[in-house]
């Protein structure tokens, strides 16, 4: 699988544009602010239904515009294609079309094109708080099991309810049962979260293994451990436990919502001990070992996206990277960079790649040969 063209309409910085891809390795290359992110952006939409980090949908629409469009066309294993068109307009809901229908549910797009993202800031899955390692947890789940992204929504949305129910409150008791309300429709989905995440860990602590000794080429031993309070107790019990501290707290203290992974080097916390080198090697081994995972269990080729890399990584560390992905079994690559040449040099010894090379200028992309016709028409 991989996406053949991409078509932006009044999105971010870009007015209109039309791009086709190579379906190996594309290379976004231009300065700061030109619009390369952008792109990238796009193509996550086109995957997840939604903008990664932290983006809301009204801002992704271009500055003095109302509406906002993203047309891709993914070319399947079996030839056929696939146009997805993610449509979106300020105070409304987006709507997200596949082959011209759209979706009654957009959860029901997840997971058909899946797709990887590694940024700059993913160093923060080792040193911020727990919030970041279940999106890990949640982000590769989600493109694997429709039903878990289901019973996610589920229960963020009556945590929500229970937590604004105990607010209410003010540290009272609640007398209407409302509660209990919430804390029976919470048992399915947390249960069935809890059994999905605990199912994860181990398959996808052999990935990342082999995925951080292909890239670091050390001996240090890594892996992950996952934390849960339903570990070893259920539902009932656990509410029953917390009642009088959520009370007090005004807030629910327990639950899925709260649960970690610990990431380890040698059987240590990870953050303690790994230099700034281990640290990159091992969240780069995080995002292809979540490459594997989700190759396997949809069985279709993920899209990988590198954003900036340059930025935070070693040129020895770059291309430990690219040989990797260049050399084994992985499918569509995007890749940004602000030095035109460097992606170039880093590639070169490996001549029968197929790949494109796009210049970004103030929200106008076009491939060298476009960037040529342009400059003589000028």
């Amino acid at each position: 699988m991989y996406l053949s063209h991409l078509r932006l309409t009044q999105f971010k910085n870009y007015a209109q544009q039309r791009l086709s891809f190579s379906p190996r390795l594309n290379c976004f290359v231009g300065f700061n602010g030109a619009g390369k992110t952008n792109l990238l952006e796009a193509i996550y939409y086109l995957c997840m239904s939604k903008g990664y980090g932290n983006s809301v949908d009204q801002y992704n629409i271009r500055h003095g515009d109302r509406v906002a469009r993203i047309d891709g066309t993914f070319t399947l294993d079996d030839e056929r294609e696939d146009r997805i068109v993610v449509k979106l307009r300020k105070r409304q809901r987006k709507v997200i079309e596949r082959n011209g229908t759209a979706y009654d549910r957009i959860s029901e797009h997840v997971g058909r094109y899946p797709v990887v993202i590694v940024t700059p800031d993913d160093i923060n899955l080792v040193l911020e708080g727990s919030a970041t390692r279940r999106k890990l947890l949640d982000n590769s789940l989600s493109q694997t099991d429709p039903q878990y992204l289901n019973h996610l929504i589920a229960y963020n949305r009556l945590l929500d309810n229970r937590n604004a129910r105990l607010k209410e409150l003010e540290g009272h008791h609640d007398h209407t049962g409302l509660l209990s309300v919430y804390d029976a429709q919470m048992k399915a989905p947390a249960e069935y979260i809890h059994q999905k995440r605990q199912a994860f860990v181990d398959p996808f602590t052999d990935l990342l293994t082999q995925a951080y000794a292909a890239i670091s080429g050390q001996r240090e031993e890594v892996g992950l451990e996952y934390k849960s309070h339903l570990t070893g107790t259920d539902w009932e019990s656990l509410l029953s436990e917390r009642a009088e501290k959520d009370r007090i707290l005004q807030r629910t203290s327990g639950g899925v919502h709260r649960d970690e992974l610990v990431f380890t080097q040698n059987e240590h916390p990870l953050r303690r001990v790994a230099s700034q080198g281990q640290l990159k090697s091992f969240v780069l081994s995080l995002k292809l070992a979540q490459y594997r995972l989700l190759e396997a269990s949809t069985n279709r080729t993920p899209i990988l996206l590198l954003d900036d890399i340059f930025d935070k990584l070693d040129r020895e560390r770059v291309k430990q990277l690219l040989d990797l992905v260049m050399s084994s079994a992985f499918g569509q690559l995007f890749i940004t960079d602000t030095d035109p040449e460097r992606i170039t040099s880093l590639i070169s010894h490996n001549p029968n790649v197929d790949w494109e090379r796009f210049l970004v200028v103030d929200g106008v992309a076009r491939n060298e040969a476009e960037w040529k016709r342009f400059l003589e028409e000028e």
